[in-house]
């Protein structure tokens, strides 16, 4: 069916055969013939392919609204946006209505008016799935006039009666009738309020200044919480919880794998002419590695959460310190060096919340998962005996500068100087430019240090490795 076979009217609706299904039915279609096609459900999510993204196709197959259950930046919201891609491409609905009624079965006094006075004749339109997508942020000052609706006064002065329904001015529930609507962090929601979204969706009806309206909605609900909060009782009322069919736990990325998929996927991309990004392996393994293990730290309130957000913003912050060293000194390739590592410190702060006693600052918590983030790495890597004859240099008088305006060809030139360390940084493939050269210099020398193979002094900004 196109745009200019598409029936206009009513009766033409009915004439063409168009079946016109409740908004759980039209997902519940909708998924089995993505399921069948093997087409993704959620692309860009990435680690819930055999956690979280089968609990939401059975929800659906059931026909059964769903709270997300997870810490922040769990990627909540974007699922229940990506939900309207279940929704038909277009369907028809009363021209003119405010909550989208469906044309065999108006529920608002206007379009049964319309519909009585002039039955098949009257005109329809064809509502696109990006506008059957409804979304509001839970907050203690909402009303149940925002989200369902509330007496306005200009038609009362038009002269009708406060218990007439079309004095309605509807809200957002309502305006989202045939779609679906998405309540976040649902806890925050005052219980009165609470009541009147249980009254739309079980009851199919709500009062509003103290008349009750019927109001039979075919909305599916999608809501979301973090555990804390829905844990703590008296935050959700105890009906509006058995009303929610499926409770779907989120979760952090669980391994570094899928923290770098993410990272690369959602920064930042800016083209900078003149500069060509090597973006080490090893690096990025260290960047997730710290959120990973923040989200293990004991310094850390794990209750708030370690979002993915944090690996996204330090991945941005170390490209741009390379990138502005690059710029500074005039050379083409970007490569981030451990010393670019501090960028992350402005990336950090704000995004965790401290659990420790006493003064510790955040600088010391984040430097502390840098560390052991590197040296975990570094572990993935190598064996420190694969560093015998480099120690041995050190231990002959040996010591090497680096620092986070030093040019990349100083490295190399300091490469030639010091023995054992062509290997290691051909087992890194660090040899496509200077820049990956210095990278992987830096990582080596401080993985070294770390584990106590080598002394680190650090005078006005510039780095001393001796033994």
């Amino acid at each position: 069916m196109t745009i200019t076979t598409r029936p206009r009217t009513i009766g033409e609706l009915r004439e063409s055969g168009y079946r016109l299904l409740p908004v759980k039915e039209e997902l519940r279609k909708n998924l089995i013939q993505k399921i069948r096609r093997g087409e993704e459900l959620f692309p860009g999510i990435i680690g819930y392919e055999e956690t979280v993204i089968p609990q939401i196709e059975n929800a659906i197959l059931s026909g059964q609204d769903i709270i997300f259950l997870g810490e922040r930046g769990q990627a909540k919201t974007r699922m229940a946006r990506n939900l309207v891609n279940l929704l038909d491409e277009v369907v028809p609905v009363i021209a003119g209505c405010e909550i989208n009624d469906n044309p065999y079965e108006p529920i608002c006094k206007a379009c049964r008016d319309r519909v009585e006075e002039r039955g098949d004749d009257v005109e329809i339109a064809w509502l696109p799935r990006d506008k059957r997508y409804g979304e509001k942020l839970a907050t203690p000052d909402i009303t149940i006039s925002d989200l369902v609706g509330e007496v306005d006064p200009v038609r009362v002065a038009e002269g009708r009666y406060l218990s007439d329904e079309l004095t309605i001015h509807y809200g957002m529930i309502p305006r989202t009738n045939r779609g679906i609507f998405c309540i976040n962090e649902l806890p925050d929601l005052a219980e009165r309020i609470q009541v009147g979204l249980l009254n739309i969706m079980e009851e199919r009806d709500v009062q509003i200044r103290g008349y009750k309206i019927r109001l039979p909605l075919d909305v599916y609900v999608v809501a979301s919480a973090n555990p804390e909060d829905y844990t703590n009782r008296g935050r959700i009322i105890t009906p509006l919880k058995d009303r929610v069919g499926s409770e779907i736990r989120t979760h952090y990325p669980r391994t570094v794998e899928h923290e770098i998929q993410i990272m690369e996927s959602e920064s930042n991309h800016f083209i900078t002419e003149g500069l060509e990004i090597i973006f080490p392996q090893f690096m990025k393994e260290i960047i997730a590695e710290i959120t990973q293990l923040a989200r293990r730290s004991n310094d850390i309130s794990q209750r708030s959460g370690v979002s993915v957000r944090v690996s996204i913003s330090n991945f941005e912050n170390v490209l741009s310190s390379a990138s502005r060293r690059a710029l500074r000194l005039k050379e083409r390739y970007v490569a981030p060096r451990i010393s670019d590592l501090s960028a992350i410190f402005a990336s950090t702060s704000g995004k965790i919340e401290l659990d420790t006693v006493g003064d510790i600052k955040e600088e010391r918590v984040v430097q502390k998962l840098i560390n052991a983030a590197v040296l975990s790495v570094f572990g993935d890597y190598f064996e420190n005996r694969e560093f015998e004859q480099l120690v041995a240099g050190f231990e002959r008088g040996l010591s090497v500068h680096v620092g986070d305006d030093m040019p990349s060809m100083e490295y190399v030139n300091q490469l030639s100087k010091v023995g054992g360390l062509s290997k290691a940084i051909d087992k890194l493939n660090g040899r496509g430019s200077p820049a990956s050269i210095a990278s992987s210099i830096e990582f080596i020398l401080e993985g070294l240090h770390l584990n106590r193979r080598l002394n680190k002094d650090e005078v006005r900004g510039k780095i001393r490795y001796r033994r």
